[in-house]
């Protein structure tokens, strides 16, 4: 059959099929659209014959590439048909039940084929937002879009459905019920992740996930996260979830309170992770992300740490003595990691920059730091840290981040 050759009956048939394969295996995990030239292997792999128009096996479905624009267009026709019926009919009780199931059987199929269809989204917000919804009927919800995203996982609609389903979940149920849903949340985006790079819809879902997970929730994303992002030192995706995870340490943690007890276990998690960023950040040169994730680790260190005192002004602060130590030990790698023993190695050459850029950053937000760089480093050191960067990051200079260049 050639592509969208079809007549409107046989298009018909075909929607029927898919409709009718969704339905008789409820533990579709996964589709995927395959070139004709395929069902061939995947028959002979298999040991059986299917159709040239669809591939279900192992709970895998496959879809021709053939068919998909007419089939497209007759699931687009017959949900808005649906869809259109449905509103006229919304006060009617039993013909509103019947036409729902037409209207999220062809959404359904609709979705699968053109994930960013916005009516078709809307149309099962409207369905399931009625009141007494059983908590099944969103977990099918969310079985259901979690199959939209094995073929399209950077979905931003789909993403956008999922966090609409939890936030009624919330609403109605139990908070077990949530935090198990949470976890499972959490562990599909890393595995999402894994198979899509940098997609960072996916790792702003699980951020968003943050703030409905418990204290215990959230200690244990920090450790099971840490592989993942220890394995992908060059995506921030995941460091960026982690300083999520670490923020919200600090919330639960109450550090600005008398609690002294939390205020220690929320340090020693900091102190863990600043060590963990250290290693990464000798073993992987020239990894962006890994002194980005330091900025975040040591700025928030030295703030909700360090401070003995302030001024109402925030221009002067008192540092305690451990602070002074940390601060002497960041200073102490950044002048390593200055050092380019081969200037034909680039790694050696981005990781001096971005060691330069991170003690002038911090240097901006903490002015004191520059009485101590100027102990440690010396004049010629400082200049020579300010002309690497202001050559590679020339732009940096509108942020006034090289104030303190005049004094040279």
């Amino acid at each position: 059959m050639r592509q969208g050759s079809c007549s409107e009956e046989v298009c018909f048939d075909l929607l029927n099929q898919l409709e009718h394969l969704l339905e008789s295996d409820p533990f579709i995990d996964e589709v995927g659209f395959i070139h004709p030239s395929q069902f061939t292997v995947l028959d002979k792999e298999s040991g059986s014959s299917t159709s040239t128009s669809f591939w279900n096996q192992d709970h895998k479905l496959g879809i021709s590439t053939d068919i998909l624009i007419q089939l497209c267009k007759v699931a687009k026709h017959a949900f808005l048909s649906a869809f259109k019926e449905y509103k006229s009919h919304g006060v009617v009780v039993v013909v509103s039940c019947s036409l729902e199931s037409r209207v999220m059987k062809h959404s359904q199929a609709l979705l699968l084929l053109s994930s960013d269809f916005g009516t078709a989204w809307n149309a099962r917000k409207l369905i399931l937002s009625k009141q007494d919804q059983p908590l099944v009927a969103f977990a099918e919800e969310l079985r259901h879009s979690k199959l939209v995203l094995s073929n399209c996982p950077k979905s931003e609609p789909t993403w956008s459905h999922r966090r609409w389903i939890i936030k009624m979940i919330s609403r109605s149920f139990s908070t077990p019920q949530l935090q198990e849903i949470i976890t499972k949340e959490s562990e599909l985006v890393e595995s999402i992740g894994e198979r899509s790079k940098m997609n960072y819809r996916a790792w702003y879902h699980r951020c968003w996930l943050v703030s409905y997970m418990t204290t215990q929730q959230v200690l244990e994303e920090l450790n099971k996260s840490k592989r993942w992002a220890g394995l992908h030192v060059a995506d921030s995706s995941c460091f960026h979830y982690r300083r999520r995870l670490l923020l919200k340490v600090l919330e639960t943690h109450n550090v600005e309170g008398s609690n002294a007890f939390d205020k220690a276990e929320a340090h020693k998690i900091w102190m863990e992770e600043l060590d963990w960023n250290k290693e990464l950040v000798v073993r992987y040169l020239g990894r962006e992300a890994l002194w980005l994730h330091r900025r975040f680790l040591s700025l928030n260190r030295i703030m909700h740490f360090g401070r003995n005192q302030s001024s109402e002004t925030g221009q002067s602060m008192v540092m305690n003595e451990e602070i002074v130590t940390f601060i002497d030990n960041e200073i102490h790698l950044v002048e390593s990691s200055m050092t380019v023993p081969d200037t034909k190695f680039e790694d050696f050459q981005a990781q001096a920059l971005h060691a330069a850029v991170y003690m002038l950053w911090l240097s901006k937000h903490i002015p004191e730091l520059w009485r101590m760089l100027e102990e440690k480093l010396g004049t010629e050191k400082i200049k020579c840290v300010l002309n690497t960067v202001a050559h590679e990051r020339p732009f940096l200079h509108q942020l006034d981040i090289f104030a303190a260049d005049r004094e040279y």
